[in-house]
């Protein structure tokens, strides 16, 4: 084969693997559940919260999608993860900094909410309530407003969840 006939063949098989490359690009598809993070200051300490973030999409989410009381990672795909700098009294019970798992066990009336020590986790598919370090009581409210993609919220009094046309709020001490 001569030098000019590779040169082409070269730069062919060049112009194929970058049509090939921007093509499948471009079909990349958003993620239904994307990771979303928030962090601020509740009371004096430095809360974050890592979760995903699903969508209602037409579907009833409460007592549906996400089943009165079982166990649920309070996001999507990951268990949701919290974090605090310092010891806090969450709905004025204790717990003591560090990185935990985030679950609830949503009801119609009041839901609980559990900080376990197992941070990292898939889901709610390995949940162990011995590994609990906290388990309190909230109760929903309406939302203001509908919101389509579930959301977390710090504020100097604590954090809330809101998805759909509820807000779970918990306070933070």
């Amino acid at each position: 084969m001569n030098k000019a006939l590779k040169l082409k063949a070269l730069a062919v098989m060049l112009m194929a693997m970058f049509f090939s490359i921007t093509t499948n690009a471009q079909d990349a598809k958003p993620v239904a559940s994307p990771r979303d993070s928030v962090s601020g200051k509740a009371g004096k300490a430095q809360i974050s919260i890592n979760y995903g973030s699903p969508s209602v999409k037409d579907r009833k989410i409460w007592g549906s999608l996400v089943p009165y009381g079982q166990v649920w990672r309070a996001g999507a795909n990951e268990a949701t993860v919290f974090t605090t700098d310092k010891a806090i009294k969450v709905e004025g019970k204790s717990l003591p900094a560090g990185t935990y798992s985030f679950f609830t066990i949503p009801a119609e009336g009041e839901w609980t909410v559990v900080f376990n020590k197992v941070a990292k986790q898939w889901g709610a598919y390995k949940y162990e309530q011995a590994q609990d370090a906290l388990r309190v009581t909230v109760k929903p409210t309406k939302a203001a407003a509908k919101s389509e993609r579930l959301v977390y919220a710090v504020n100097p009094k604590g954090f809330t969840l809101s998805w759909d046309e509820l807000t779970v709020p918990v306070s933070v001490k």
